[in-house]
């Protein structure tokens, strides 16, 4: 069970080579309020005098400091000379000869003897990324300390929890803070190790009060009682450390801090240390066995322990899902090109594929938002375009008074006994052009859709097309020209079909019943028309007269180009019976002809344009990418491409090594 902490160590260096934490690691977060002690308590636990110090904010940015416990220097001299030691973790820094060192991760093989210029590195660094102002940046530093009066631990030193800014630093510091000591402690998977000086109120700790925040019951958080020899004399802090004021689940533990006496004169840590185990023998003999540092580190190195191995199935099972993702993501960017002829040609089947696939509606990804393909093109056919046509009328546009008109044209200079045929052709072809303009609307919309299968193929093609941007945009190009030269072919060809019925309108259609009816009741009013002929003729010198065409009154000019002005009055009986007779016959003869464009457009369309895109499609895209001299320049890689399959790559190798590591623990240690 020792190796845990070791393991996660590990885990964690690697997961800091990719420079991502995809996975929330095991650690002790250190949170407290600004002079609470917090760095003392960690100088206790290393027994070295390492961190900077000063007023105000001194911690500016995290501070991931491990822990490492090594052996004695001559144990670590047997080990090199090869006496069969076994391999651990000071072996990756043969030949130092100091009992304790630390290292730094943006320090690469530099390795830091004197504790003293572990201060010195701190601070530069913190000066490098934020600056001498006082400012705060959630970039973390990564110390390493080696040591054999260590025990093996994690730990996460934030900056003080402050309330008002002071020098340069900005308004907002307090929530600055409060946000990134938030980011870490909301980890599931960390250990809260709250500060709280004795000579406070427990009650209005902040540290506590974030660690109640994202811990409500307890289970994560440890406090830590500072500056036990500080309280007012004849007070102290029995009741808090037996949690009698506040409870804590972990336990709460007191400690003595170094006075700022102690610092000046350079008091070592081990004199600290032998004087805060006589305060407590002296002021707390019940509790002097379970506090004080030296029981703090280790009550730190078994909580971390077991919490760690409470983790460790979880972080198991994280690391194997995010491996095969990981996986299936670099498999989806490919590998680099090495045959251009084979890849250009296998992408430009698998999109000509994908987009008849999209049409037939038998494609890998469908759409469930909105229809899509030929779904789309099914739709425009038989709900968009049969419904326009249905809504038309036969008779729209056409007044009773344009009926009589084209009769009376058609008829010349002689009065008509009959309704001439001639008059019903024209009026019925004026009818039959309106439906032109929707069969030439749905052809625009059918290649509309056919422009957007392009888009749903390049959304959710394969991954080897995106990898390729001009290659992409080369294959666009390709198919919107295609479809832009049948554009006017099926359009053509639609024109035609309504040019076809206006060329010749065929009054014996199986279906133009209505005319043989109307044929026999003309015959069987053919007698009648004849012996009411004399009174018709009076009836229209009587019309004549109302409009103007009778004799002029004596002495009046008469213009004989001028129109006669058309007034309203009531239709007699055969001008009725005329106009009832072609509107019937033209409604009759309208719907054979629209049934028939509704039938014929669609299938136009299909024939013309969409099914000859199909049939075309990956001839037309070979015949124009597949040329020696656009294999290069086509299937270059996008610089976006190439950078992500190179991290996914860097971080599926570093989840390997995370699941190698992991696997390294046997069962038996868990327990």
């Amino acid at each position: 069970m020792e190796t845990l902490i070791p393991t996660i160590n590990r885990l964690q260096e690697v997961f800091l080579t990719v420079g991502a934490e995809i996975i929330h690691l095991p650690q002790i977060v250190v949170v407290g309020s600004q002079s609470s002690g917090k760095s003392s308590v960690l100088e206790s636990l290393v027994g070295r005098d390492f961190l900077p110090r000063g007023s105000g904010i001194v911690t500016r940015r995290p501070l991931v400091l491990q822990l490492v416990n090594v052996a004695p220097p001559d144990e670590r001299l047997k080990t090199e000379n090869g006496n069969g030691f076994k391999q651990t973790a000071q072996n990756n820094y043969p030949g130092v000869k100091a009992e304790e060192w630390g290292t730094f991760l943006h320090c690469k093989n530099q390795v830091f003897t004197d504790f003293g210029e572990i201060r010195r590195e701190i601070e530069v660094e913190t000066e490098r990324s934020s600056g001498s102002n006082k400012g705060i940046t959630p970039e973390p530093i990564h110390l390493k300390i080696f040591s054999p009066k260590v025990l093996n631990l994690t730990l996460v030193d934030l900056p003080g929890i402050t309330k008002v800014p002071v020098g340069d630093q900005p308004e907002d510091i307090e929530s600055q803070v409060q946000e990134m000591i938030w980011s870490f402690i909301s980890n599931p998977n960390s250990l809260i190790l709250a500060v709280s000086a004795a000579n406070s109120d427990l009650a209005t700790s902040d540290a506590l009060k974030l660690a109640r925040e994202v811990d409500p019951d307890g289970r994560r958080t440890l406090l830590v009682v500072s500056k036990l020899d500080l309280m007012d004399a004849g007070t102290d802090a029995l009741e808090v450390l037996l949690g009698r004021v506040i409870p804590i689940r972990l336990g709460i533990i007191g400690v003595v801090n170094r006075s700022q006496h102690d610092i000046n004169t350079q008091k070592s840590l081990g004199d600290c240390v032998k004087d805060e185990q006589a305060f407590l023998q002296r002021q707390y003999p019940s509790l002097a066995s379970r506090a004080g540092s030296r029981h703090l580190g280790k009550t730190l190195s078994r909580l971390l322990m077991h919490h760690i191995r409470e983790c460790l199935p979880e972080l198991k099972t994280r690391v194997t899902v995010l491996s095969a993702q990981y996986q299936a993501r670099l498999n989806g960017y490919g590998q680099p090109v090495e045959d251009h002829s084979a890849t250009l040609l296998q992408i430009v089947t698998k999109f000509a594929s994908d987009y008849c696939n999209t049409i037939e509606g038998t494609a890998r990804y469908i759409q469930t938002s909105e229809l899509c393909g030929g779904a789309r093109i099914c739709y425009i056919f038989h709900e968009t375009f049969g419904r326009t046509l249905q809504s038309i009328d036969p008779l729209g546009g056409l007044s009773e008074l344009d009926i009589l008109t084209a009769i009376r044209n058609a008829t010349g200079p002689r009065p008509a006994l009959f309704v001439p045929e001639v008059s019903f052709e024209l009026l019925v072809k004026r009818q039959i052009k309106r439906l032109e303009e929707p069969s030439l609307r749905c052809v625009e919309l059918v290649h509309e859709e056919l422009q957007r299968i392009i888009q749903h193929c390049s959304s959710y093609s394969t991954q080897e097309l995106l990898r390729f941007p001009k290659l992409h945009d080369s294959i666009v190009e390709v198919v919107t020209g295609l479809l832009r030269k049948r554009l006017p072919i099926a359009n053509e060809m639609v024109h035609n079909l309504v040019a076809i019925e206006l060329a010749y309108i065929n009054t014996k259609h199986p279906d133009f019943t209505d005319a043989a009816q109307v044929s026999a009741s003309v015959n069987s009013q053919q007698a009648e028309t004849v012996d009411t002929n004399k009174r018709w003729k009076n009836e229209k010198a009587a019309e004549d007269k109302a409009v103007g065409l009778g004799s002029p009154a004596k002495g009046q000019p008469i213009n004989l180009l001028d129109t006669a002005v058309t007034v309203s009055r009531k239709l007699s009986s055969k001008e009725q019976r005329d106009c009832e007779v072609i509107q019937r016959l033209i409604k009759s003869y309208f719907l054979i002809v629209r049934k028939t464009i509704q039938d014929s457009v669609p299938k136009t369309v299909m024939h013309f344009l969409v099914n000859f895109v199909k049939e075309h499609l990956q001839s037309e895209l070979v015949g124009q990418l597949y040329k020696q001299t656009l294999l290069q320049d086509l299937l270059v890689e996008s610089q976006d491409t190439a950078q992500q399959r190179t991290e996914v790559a860097l971080m599926l190798q570093a989840l390997k090594k995370a699941n190698n590591i992991i696997s390294e623990i046997r069962e038996t240690h868990l327990w």
